[in-house]
């Protein structure tokens, strides 16, 4: 068999034109004021689109669209075996469209293509493909109420929903929210970030190609102080799906407040503890999982494993296996298809993490490997991948998101230290247990204060468990069956069944 030929990727990039507008009602548009903005590639600082600056008079066209798609059932009243052959050729055309849409995430955000075009879109349509096939798999209920009456319990779609998605994963985090949205039969307003904005509207296009009527997915780029918080705001708005930064999901408990009290699922930041025992049986394999994990993408996943805790009896050693791990991630050219890690998404995130490792060296932390900007001639944004040791946890390093390449090692002493060293954080999205006793494994998940514990492994997935945090994590859970409880109500239709007179 005939190996394929790597895509000239440079090539396909210079030849690429993206389409910066919005998509409302089926069709491309600019704002409604012709604001806009220029998007520049992180890879290299070249310019890629002039992108449409989505604000309220836009944001309010887009809820009108999805409002009237809802009220005038197009798609929620569709039979769930016709939303299902919709949704499932959409996932079709997403892998159809790979390489279109693996090229415009790269050049976006600056992620690996080798990533983008292996892991983002893949998964962006399985996510589709899963949630298609489960629409008619979720059944109504019946409530055991006696001979007298019949209650039913039913889901119904919630209206309209507004989904705010970030920068690192923007095809992923769309699909997230997207699968259980529209298998339900709601209609969708989304705002991506103005730091990713091109796949999102693609996204739409290729939904109406596969059927989808028009109104029903409509996406607004532009900023969050603008496009996002009057999605927020809105009073046709009945949800709200947010993926992103705490201070920001704060910001969307308020809008609620301040509008109409729409729910609001929020999704947000972690410092997950990645926590290795002396009784971890494979050591190298636990350090190539530690570095593996937290340099993925950059470093910029809200699930990355951060802090690094490692007993005291074995850190030495481990430190010193993590930081040789670090050549194999030192950030290359991301359209480049060996590259293992690439730029950060914008100047700003650069400084943000230049700033958290200059704070690392004023606090006393011992920086092992990286720590420094790389392929500054590049014009693009790049980080080497940086290990800290003799870290402690009141650090600002060890306690505030960074969302990049910034691996932070803290020692312990015992299970029960590391058990509060892994709860003293804010956050309460993932963490990892490394031991060969299944005691252990089980007493210290059971003990830690997070959405998702792994064992002897980091960041294993599938779309059919649930994702989300404790704490300032955030509330809510994205993917599995749990994800339609956020997208739909429940009634109760309560029948008196009138007992026939007694003889």
């Amino acid at each position: 068999m005939n190996t394929p030929p790597t895509p000239d990727w440079h090539a396909r990039a210079a030849a690429l034109q993206p389409d910066g507008r919005l998509y409302i009602d089926g069709q491309r548009a600019w704002a409604a004021d012709d604001a806009s903005f220029e998007k520049h590639s992180p890879i290299d600082g070249r310019r890629l689109a002039t992108v449409a600056r989505g604000r309220a008079a836009d944001i309010e066209r887009a809820v009108a669209a999805a409002r009237a798609a809802f009220d005038d059932g197009r798609w929620a009243r569709q039979a769930p075996a016709a939303r299902k052959k919709v949704l499932h050729r959409f996932s079709e055309l997403i892998v159809a469209a790979r390489d279109e849409l693996a090229l415009l995430e790269t050049l976006d955000m600056g992620k690996p293509i080798r990533y983008s075009r292996s892991v983002d879109v893949p998964a962006a349509a399985n996510c589709i493909a899963w949630y298609a096939e489960a629409i008619d798999k979720v059944y109504d209920e019946i409530a055991p109420t006696g001979p007298q009456a019949l209650a039913l319990i039913t889901r119904e779609p919630m209206g309209v929903i507004g989904a705010i998605v970030p920068w690192n994963y923007p095809m992923i985090m769309a699909a997230w929210k997207l699968g259980p949205a529209l298998a339900s039969g709601n209609s969708v307003v989304l705002k991506p970030s103005e730091k990713s904005p091109l796949t999102a509207p693609r996204l739409a296009e290729l939904a109406v190609e596969a059927g989808l009527p028009p109104g029903v997915f409509n996406v607004v780029p532009g900023y969050g102080p603008e496009a996002g918080e009057a999605l927020a705001l809105h009073p046709e708005v009945d949800a709200v799906g947010f993926t992103g930064s705490t201070r920001v999901g704060r910001r969307m408990l308020e809008y609620a407040g301040r509008s109409n009290l729409k729910r609001v699922y929020n999704e947000l930041g972690g410092k997950s503890a990645f926590i290795v025992f002396p009784d971890c049986e494979d050591l190298e394999r636990a350090a190539a999982t530690a570095a593996g994990a937290m340099f993925f993408n950059q470093g910029e996943s809200c699930n990355a494993p951060s802090r690094l805790l490692v007993h005291e009896s074995i850190a030495d050693g481990f430190a010193e296996r993590v930081a040789a791990l670090a050549p194999r991630y030192q950030p290359g050219d991301p359209l480049d298809a060996t590259t293992e890690m690439g730029a950060l998404v914008d100047e700003g995130q650069l400084r943000t993490v230049l700033g958290y490792i200059d704070a690392g060296h004023e606090a006393g932390a011992r920086c092992l490997t990286g720590g420094r900007q790389a392929r500054i001639d590049s014009g693009g944004y790049y980080v080497e991948p940086t290990v800290f040791d003799g870290v402690g946890n009141e650090m600002h390093i060890a306690r505030e998101e960074i969302f990049g390449p910034v691996l932070s090692l803290i020692r312990f002493r015992d299970e029960a230290e590391a058990v509060c060293l892994a709860n003293d954080s804010s956050y309460g999205l993932q963490a990892s247990v490394w031991s060969h006793s299944l005691d252990r494994a089980h007493r210290v998940a059971r003990a830690l204060r997070a959405g998702t514990v792994h064992v002897n492994q980091y960041d294993e997935d599938d779309i059919t468990v649930p994702f989300g945090g404790y704490k300032q994590s955030g509330n809510g859970r994205d993917k599995s069956l749990h994800a339609f409880d956020k997208y739909t109500e429940l009634k109760t239709t309560w029948l008196r069944i009138a007992m026939p007179a007694s003889r």
